[in-house]
């Protein structure tokens, strides 16, 4: 392709939107444009990775035994009423209602449509087992776009599902898809990491989740030296041992904290630390009003509390359930003489007394010990992991470290095939549940991290594998017509042997020119100059390590020096 022929308008200067390192130079190199909130096109350029990428995870997927599909993008909103998930979906579902007044929604995922498929297809244990996949555009009303294409209102993604007669079945197909996953992520050309993680909105029995470090990810991980890895929504943490803890003997006082309510509010006006302070929250456990305790600089985990409680499901209470509950508006719940089960976390155990809300409008209480001014129901750790705390397994601590996920692999089991009539029947003729897994990639995100991975202050430096292009043509003076002579019969040349390149054609000045090439990161450049020409030389310029050599015109050899450029990059 040459330059004159396509669109690819770069930037000079940085867009004052723009967070991301992968925002800033996906538009500064031309990759993409930005529609509307969250929404993106992909120009030329950006397209070609993002279809380097598919080929990628396409083969991959062939490798693993999966075969592709496409599915509708309109789902019926009976489908996802039929699981649950249409109310669970909330605001992010983009939905409507059609001119016959059918209601639809824009497919966020596709687990109750493609069950729905295989419920219709499926009949015996001769039918399974196989896995489905397609790549396609989601859709999800993201209150908070950001980053670029790392968090969009419409996005791409791979998205497969396994179908078995047992979990044995279920069992292989996951490590397939994992092993698969692996492939394509270090196909890439990224440096992943995966991590025990929440089931989440999928539901399952189990998932996990593979992460690239990026400082503008929505995701946090927790790991130790020891090697444990996990998602902050799970990630679990040694018991602390608190020694010479000495309660205190003065008395619960409660004193006026009008219109405070936040922790910060109360830290602001009473210097008071948030470690010294005990947020009691409210929580609606299968339809029971229970309250959960943590330190003021802490949050609630809620799977944790989920599992401690034992309960199938758990909210946060409405600003009315938590005033039926405490006898206070929102902000002023604590645990003295509140008639709930309550449930602490650890930490609580090792401070000496504490200030709390006091079920009083306008009231906290100070001085508050566990165990003497009121009961708990049981203790755990039921916070979400910080920076510091005790490994797991008692060995060092846990550093936090912020991540994007990439992918995200799910055991299902017959969460959505018994909600949607999943069945077969077995060898005796005994009618049983299909069994499923689910596995995801964000397509759109696999850009954003290769470039957050795979940059340096002048651009883009794209891993061979997903690169627009294999080589750059670059002439230094367009307007000499030995130099575009010879640039024409090499782009001929190397187009006609099966490699892909990229000609500058623009009568640009030279400066112009690198700076373009160093910022669309095409791994190898090929730089034509008078000089060099009238030597029967031409110069190689690789743009991993900005290394460049002269070598022979004639005698060049492009597979070798991709090879090396692939040598430089890894090193």
């Amino acid at each position: 392709m040459r330059w004159t022929e396509t669109l690819l308008p770069t930037l000079r200067d940085v867009p004052k939107d723009a967070e991301a390192m992968s925002h800033k130079l996906a538009l500064r190199a031309g990759l993409v444009r930005q529609l509307a909130s969250g929404v993106y096109t992909y120009l030329p350029m950006g397209f070609r990775v993002l279809s380097k990428i598919m080929t990628i995870i396409r083969e991959e997927m062939s490798r693993a035994g999966a075969e592709e599909l496409l599915m509708p993008a309109l789902h019926p909103a009976d489908l996802w009423k039929k699981t649950g998930r249409y109310d669970t979906l909330g605001d992010d579902k983009i939905a409507f209602k059609n001119r016959a007044g059918h209601e639809f929604v824009l497919g966020p995922t596709h687990e109750e449509v493609i069950t729905d498929l295989v419920a219709s297809c499926v009949k015996s244990f001769r039918d399974l087992p196989f896995t489905l996949y397609q790549i396609q555009t989601k859709f999800r009303d993201e209150a908070r776009p950001r980053f670029g294409v790392i968090r969009t209102k419409e996005f791409i993604m791979k998205d497969a599902y396994s179908f078995d007669t047992d979990e044995q079945g279920l069992d292989r197909n996951y490590q397939k898809m994992a092993e698969a996953y692996r492939r394509i992520f270090s196909r890439c050309g990224l440096t992943f990491q995966i991590v025990e993680a929440d089931t989440g909105l999928m539901g399952g029995k189990m998932s996990q989740e593979f992460m690239v470090v990026c400082p503008y990810g929505e995701d946090r991980v927790a790991r130790s030296e020891s090697g444990y890895l996990a998602s902050l929504e799970i990630a679990e943490r040694g018991k602390p041992v608190f020694s010479g803890v000495v309660l205190s003997d003065a008395k619960p006082e409660a004193f006026d904290t009008p219109n405070l309510r936040t922790i910060d509010e109360l830290k602001n006006k009473f210097k008071i630390a948030p470690s010294q302070m005990v947020k009691t929250l409210i929580y609606i456990a299968d339809d029971k009003p229970v309250a959960a305790l943590v330190t003021g600089d802490s949050e609630v985990n809620e799977s944790k509390l989920r599992r401690l409680l034992g309960v199938k499901k758990l909210r946060q209470a409405e600003n009315k359930e938590v005033e039926q509950a405490t006898g206070a508006p929102v902000g002023f719940a604590g645990p003295v003489g509140l008639n709930l089960p309550l449930y602490v976390d650890w930490d609580i155990e090792g401070l000496s007394s504490f200030v709390c809300g006091a079920n009083e409008k306008d009231k906290h209480f100070r001085n508050v010990v566990m165990g003497r001014d009121f009961k708990p129901s049981a203790a755990g750790d039921i916070r979400n992991v910080k920076e510091g705390d005790l490994a797991k397994d008692g060995k060092g601590t846990l550093s936090i470290a912020t991540t994007m996920e990439i992918g995200h692999i799910f055991k299902l089991g017959t969460r959505y095939t018994e909600a949607l009539s999943g069945f077969y029947l077995d060898e005796k003729g005994q009618r049983q549940t299909i069994i499923m897994g689910c596995y995801g990639i964000g397509v759109n995100r696999i850009l954003a991290a290769a470039i957050e991975e795979h940059h340096d202050d002048k651009g883009i430096r794209w891993p061979q594998t997903i690169a627009p292009y294999q080589f750059e043509i670059i002439t230094l003076n367009q307007t000499e017509e030995k130099l575009t002579s010879v640039a024409e019969d090499l782009y001929r040349k190397l187009t006609s042997s099966g490699y892909e390149v990229f000609y500058d054609d623009r009568d640009e000045r030279a400066g112009v020119k690198f700076k373009d090439a160093d910022l669309i990161g095409i791994p190898v450049h090929i730089v034509l100059g008078e000089r060099g020409l009238a030597e029967g030389k031409i110069e190689i310029k690789y743009r991993a390590t900005g290394a460049s050599e002269m070598v022979s015109l004639e005698g060049f050899d492009p597979k070798a020096l991709l090879a090396k450029q692939s040598t430089q990059a890894s090193s």
